[in-house]
């Protein structure tokens, strides 16, 4: 992927990750669309990057979706990558049913939605890219969001699949990684000292997303106590560490 020049859309890039993300491709020289549920967030970001453009988007909507890429395309034709940013992190007790379906259509279909609705268009492009979010959870879950944890692991694979199956095609699939980040995805992130600053996040990804050749998948240096445990032979461990001593295959 290019650092410059590109016409991006960024999913959920009314807050947090995406915001940042947005703000960082702005002004390295791309134009960027923002997309997202609440207009007056969208509108916050745009103010504060002059240029940059929104639009209303609920992942949740398959219609809508549909919908919103139509006039995405017709509104921006060189449109060249698509971040698909958007998701919710809500703790669940037990099987919570209407958590568990809102983060599976939001986490997981919403991005293999939209993306469907986009691939003619990016394939028709010299070059162009998907980027897609998923989490150090996707390798060690979290036992109190088993279905943000569940989602994410599904992003993970989806991604490996389809960069496979988009091998012979001018569309490549980069997958970016993130820790628990100082964000209000949940409650309490963004004043956690545990959490990874967001500016250094940002910074070190964007810094991973220049180098060349393009690495495939970007994990910074915080999130790999995750995601590469199971190269280390830590799993039991790390999960352990982080599920307050639970071991992942004790039975009563």
């Amino acid at each position: 992927m290019q650092s410059t020049g590109n016409t991006i859309l960024i999913t959920g890039g009314g807050s947090g990750l995406g915001a940042a993300l947005a703000h960082e491709f702005h002004i390295a020289g791309n134009q960027v669309i923002i997309a997202g549920r609440r207009q007056a967030a969208l509108d916050a970001v745009v103010a504060d990057n002059p240029g940059m453009a929104a639009m209303v988007l609920d992942m949740t909507d398959a219609a809508a979706i549909v919908t919103f890429a139509q006039k995405l395309v017709a509104d921006f034709p060189a449109l060249n990558a698509v971040l698909l940013n958007a998701g919710i992190m809500v703790a669940e007790d037990k099987i919570d049913l209407a958590t568990a379906e809102a983060t599976i259509a939001t986490n997981l279909l919403g991005p293999i939605r939209l993306a469907h609705a986009l691939l003619p268009h990016l394939e028709a492009q010299p070059a162009s890219t998907i980027l897609t979010v998923s989490s150090g959870l996707a390798f060690v879950p979290l036992a109190a969001t088993p279905t943000y944890s569940a989602t994410k692991a599904a992003i993970h694979g989806w991604s490996l699949a389809m960069r496979a199956q988009l091998q012979a095609t001018s569309v490549e699939l980069i997958e970016i990684v993130p820790p628990g980040v100082q964000t209000d995805l949940m409650p309490g992130h963004a004043d956690n000292d545990q959490m990874m600053p967001l500016a250094d996040f940002i910074a070190e990804t964007m810094g991973l997303l220049r180098q060349q050749p393009a690495l495939a998948e970007i994990h910074v240096e915080r999130v790999k106590f995750l995601s590469e445990a199971t190269q280390r032979g830590e799993f039991a461990q790390v999960f352990g560490m982080l599920n307050g001593g639970i071991e992942p295959t004790r039975r009563r």
